[in-house]
């Protein structure tokens, strides 16, 4: 029988998921298949392919919300962090690669740790959401392999900084118009794990 204090938590967390993505849950649902799409074509499918349906069920949410609210809500992105490091941990186990693991849990870190500085050097620009969705998207691109980690640190930048100057030059946005940067970061990753299994 499950613990009092433990099923009040999980009632407090799925309550904050409700209210950040009940007011998007038609796109949120329809950019999850494209979310699950995309994690069984990244993943092989093989024993990571759970962890690469968690990343994508939480990206589709993510999307989808930091695009209409410029908000990374940590209700999905603490949960799936956890969740996804767990599942790596049982694929490494299934599979009998350690080393991976290892690559995964640094990938994160590196990630993160990259985005944390951006975040200091920069407080108007990258915000503290982008850095836990950092740490999220390193662990698959860990478990993918370095070049995967290089690249998901910096296509979210290229295809952002594109898309910023193709608005400016239509003037639709001007150099002081602010963009949300997570769905940069998901599609960049998306492109550089799927790229990598192929």
């Amino acid at each position: 029988m499950p613990a009092p204090g433990s099923t009040l938590t999980r009632t407090r967390w799925s309550a904050r998921v409700a209210a950040e993505v009940a007011p998007h849950r038609r796109a949120v649902a329809a950019l999850a298949v494209v979310g699950v799409t995309w994690a069984l074509w990244a993943s092989g499918p093989g024993w990571a392919t759970p962890a690469y349906v968690v990343v994508g069920l939480a990206g589709a949410a993510h999307a989808v919300v930091d695009a209409r609210t410029h908000r990374l809500p940590d209700a999905v992105t603490l949960p799936a962090l956890a969740l996804t490091a767990g599942l790596l941990a049982l694929a490494a186990a299934a599979g009998g690669d350690g080393g991976r693991l290892v690559r995964a849990l640094a990938g994160g870190a590196v990630l993160g740790g990259a985005y944390l500085l951006l975040h200091l050097a920069q407080r108007r620009g990258l915000g503290l959401g982008d850095v836990k969705l950092a740490v999220l998207l390193g662990l698959p691109a860990g478990w993918a392999g370095w070049d995967a980690v290089w690249w998901t640190g910096v296509l979210p930048f290229l295809l952002g900084g594109l898309a910023a100057v193709a608005l400016v030059v239509a003037r639709r946005a001007t150099l002081a118009t602010a963009i949300a940067f997570g769905p940069w970061m998901l599609l960049g990753a998306a492109v550089t794990l799927a790229l990598a299994r192929a």
